[in-house]
């Protein structure tokens, strides 16, 4: 009893800006913001139709040039799919690894994670409240940042594993992710994609509405106070 007295004390006592914001958390979501979170679920379920990040080669007898457009669940190779296998030759003969869909297994959790926050959008458009929201935004930056992460580790470990046995020495190196680097004689360019786009004015839109509500919730309690 006297331990639950002193915690229902603390409780009391704690500042009345503090409790009005514990309790706008609880409060349910403003019906703008569920309109525009089920409008943000659209892109995020766009983005399974278009590739993730492209990557292209041009070297003088390759002036066509050779090109991978990675999505969430595979690798699409240009000139009907043949670059793939062009590409890994080349990367077999400096001691490479295969770039291929098995290689880049260690990201097969992209299209469940984001289905999953997929479902999370819906619950929390349909009955969630302030809280909510925040933990959709939290999972959601957490879920981008660390994508990019997995994603550029693979590439330095990519270029950092090279064959010692290979028939051309190169010094490990990163390929690029962003941009244009020059290895060996190919020029080589790594961009963002559409679907990188759709996922990022997804991720960024529930900040926003995130902040909406936060900043409308302050202009209240300012005017209550």
């Amino acid at each position: 009893m006297s331990e639950h007295k002193h915690a229902r004390q603390q409780v009391d006592h704690q500042p009345a800006w503090l409790a009005g914001f514990y309790t706008f958390l609880d409060r349910p979501l403003r019906v703008w913001a569920r309109v525009a979170l089920l409008l943000l679920v659209v892109p995020l379920l766009l983005h399974f139709f278009h590739p993730l990040w492209h990557i292209g080669m041009t070297a003088p007898q390759y002036p066509a040039g050779l090109n991978i457009d990675i999505y969430s669940y595979k690798v699409v190779g240009g000139h009907e799919g043949h670059d793939v296998a062009e590409i890994n030759e080349l990367n077999h003969y400096i001691g490479m690894q295969t770039i291929d869909r098995s290689q880049l297994a260690d990201l097969d959790w992209l299209p469940f994670a984001f289905g999953i926050l997929v479902l999370l959008a819906l619950r929390v458009a349909a009955i969630g409240n302030v809280r909510s929201l925040i933990d959709l935004v939290a999972l959601s930056t957490y879920l981008g940042a660390f994508s990019m992460g997995r994603f550029y580790l693979k590439m330095y470990t990519i270029g950092h594993t090279l064959d010692p046995k290979a028939a051309f020495k190169m010094e490990p190196f990163t390929p690029v992710m962003f941009g244009q680097k020059q290895i060996a004689n190919f020029l080589t360019e790594a961009y963002p994609q559409t679907g990188t786009f759709l996922i990022t004015a997804a991720l960024t839109g529930f900040a926003l509405v995130l902040f909406w509500h936060l900043f409308a919730g302050w202009r209240e309690w300012r005017k209550g106070a």
